[in-house]
């Protein structure tokens, strides 16, 4: 099957690489990367039907775990490490499973890929359930270790969602929605950490931005709901609380202590002119939608 899968053909504009000076590959790469937005926005309306599978299994207190060996996997643990200290959400939320576990981040776990059982051993340990959400990332379509979550997860009930690069695949059939952003043979013949692995970050970053977005996590396209985990954050949250408020530095930054540095709670403290107990109960109310809460402040 490998040499019907796109992702495996050689590339002709290639074939003298070897050959070729520091400029030519990178202008090579450059016009080959070129390519993969055009791939992507041909999903278009499958990762908007994504986004909202992942928005109402949030709603609903499911879960978005991505599941993936080798470069998928550590690209969808990249994606769920990087959520929290963006938009404040609890680690939970959004999980990474990479075939081989924590290991497999750093180091390549021989024939883990192939053991569809370590699939099932890794959605038991979470708990999965018919509430969550499973993406399973296989650039090929073909790993079992994928395969195997995906099914495990339709017979617990719950959506799942394929990504991979080649039309030709396995995954659609376990899954209920399959993501192809088919972006042709790699520079260098296999290496999927390439194009393919560019264009999966891509399809990554729209998922989890799109379904955040979704529940309320920004206002506009401000990150208002970040975890100030470190002082490029920090810095972050006192500009934007500046922006919307009349403050000070100085008082934007006692404002924000003053209400445990959520970034929200201190928006709304200022602007409904309320204590932080009751902005942090308004936007409960609001499933924490930021305009909602603002726009019914006269005014605002």
């Amino acid at each position: 099957m490998l040499d019907r899968l796109t992702t495996e053909q050689r590339n002709s504009a290639s074939d003298q690489i070897d050959s070729m000076s520091s400029l030519e590959i990178v202008q090579l790469m450059n016009a080959e990367d070129a390519k993969i937005a055009a791939a992507v926005e041909a999903e278009a309306e499958t990762i908007a039907a994504a986004i909202d599978l992942i928005t109402n299994a949030f709603l609903k207190g499911g879960r978005l775990i991505y599941m993936g060996a080798g470069t998928s996997g550590r690209l969808g643990v990249l994606d769920a490490s990087e959520c929290p200290p963006t938009f404040n959400s609890p680690p939970e939320l959004v999980v990474g499973l990479i075939a081989g576990g924590k290991q497999a981040l750093t180091n390549a776990i021989e024939g883990a890929e192939d053991r569809p059982e370590f699939a099932v051993a890794d959605l038991e340990e979470l708990d999965f359930n018919k509430n969550d959400v499973l993406v399973g990332i296989a650039t090929s379509g073909r790993t079992p270790y994928v395969i195997a979550g995906l099914k495990y997860a339709q017979e617990q009930g719950a959506q799942t969602i394929a990504l991979t690069c080649n039309q030709e695949n396995q995954l659609a059939e376990v899954a209920h929605l399959t993501i192809c952003p088919v972006v042709g043979p790699e520079v260098v013949t296999g290496s999927t950490r390439l194009k393919a692995g560019t264009a999966t970050k891509m399809v990554l970053n729209m998922l989890t931005t799109g379904a955040m977005v979704r529940i309320g996590k920004t206002y506009g396209n401000l990150m208002v709901d970040l975890r100030a985990t470190n002082q490029k954050l920090i810095e972050r949250s006192i500009r934007i609380l500046m922006a919307f408020t009349s403050l000070s530095r100085e008082a934007a930054e006692s404002v924000l202590e003053a209400c445990q540095g959520e970034l929200k709670t201190a928006i709304v403290h200022v602007k409904r002119n309320v204590s932080p107990e009751t902005a942090r109960e308004l936007l409960k109310q609001a499933h924490g939608h930021l305009r909602q809460v603002l726009e019914g402040a006269e005014g605002v």
